[in-house]
């Protein structure tokens, strides 16, 4: 494993294209950070939405980065990552059904994750996950864990039940939170997003993601229960101030 080409990967981020929360960084400052943390391949994934702006996937391009057209989907309460999905096809999925077709209609070319099964907060699928685990191709090592308070270890557990790989991403709401928790793969022969799935599918993976700090779970809980609700807020008040 150490003499191979390894590439570093983030295949669950938002920016503030986010249509459901208040973010303060845009996807060209995210490509400049990931360029310079030497990333490869990169996914945004906005809650409910594709993310598929041509001109932010021209400046990847030009940077040598593989931007995949993706989205957080919420299903029936409970969040999937779908990359290399169209808007009309995440839009189309409602129930685990339809992602079944879909799944059944792309094969290969549709790779699903299941983000942060076991966390209380957030859109998480919990014990629904084990009844519908056909729906996915991976099961995501979220980045926020630190000693005892560690749910991935549920997750871990799941994964090697059923035999899923473990992703590892950043999920970053903030571009200081990305960078730090990654998956790397072997270099794909093209940097394609066939390449990048069956790297996953196929294996070895390399997991990075460092137990939180002290610093971390202070400002993880300052932004979710404070600088968050009010930037949701201003941002309401400005739409209304618009409609006005």
């Amino acid at each position: 494993m150490a003499e191979l080409d390894w590439i570093k990967t983030d295949l669950h981020i938002h920016t503030h294209d986010d249509p459901r929360d208040a973010l303060d960084y845009s996807a060209h400052q995210l490509l400049e950070r990931a360029k310079a943390l030497g990333f490869d391949v990169l996914a945004i994934t906005l809650h409910d939405a594709v993310f598929d702006r041509p001109e932010v996937f021209a400046h990847a391009a030009e940077m040598g980065i593989l931007l995949i057209p993706s989205a957080e989907r919420r299903i029936l309460g409970g969040d999937v990552i779908l990359l290399n999905v169209t808007a009309d096809e995440a839009a189309a999925i409602h129930n685990f059904d339809d992602l079944r077709q879909l799944r059944a209609a792309r094969g290969d070319s549709l790779y699903t994750i299941v983000p942060h099964p076991f966390y209380v907060l957030g859109g998480s699928i919990g014990e629904r996950m084990l009844a519908e685990m056909d729906c996915f191709d991976a099961i995501e090592l979220c980045h926020f864990h630190k000693g005892f308070f560690n749910p991935n270890r549920r997750a871990e557990r799941v994964a090697k039940e059923f035999g899923k790989p473990l992703i590892a991403t950043s999920d970053a709401h903030r571009l200081s939170t990305f960078g730090s928790h990654y998956t790397s793969i072997p270099r794909p022969s093209e940097l394609t997003v066939e390449g990048v799935f069956a790297a996953l599918r196929r294996g070895p993976l390399r997991l990075t993601s460092p137990p939180a700090t002290f610093a971390d779970l202070i400002s993880a809980f300052y932004f979710i229960f404070v600088e968050h609700p009010i930037r949701l807020r201003r941002r309401g008040e400005a739409h209304a101030h618009r409609s006005d």
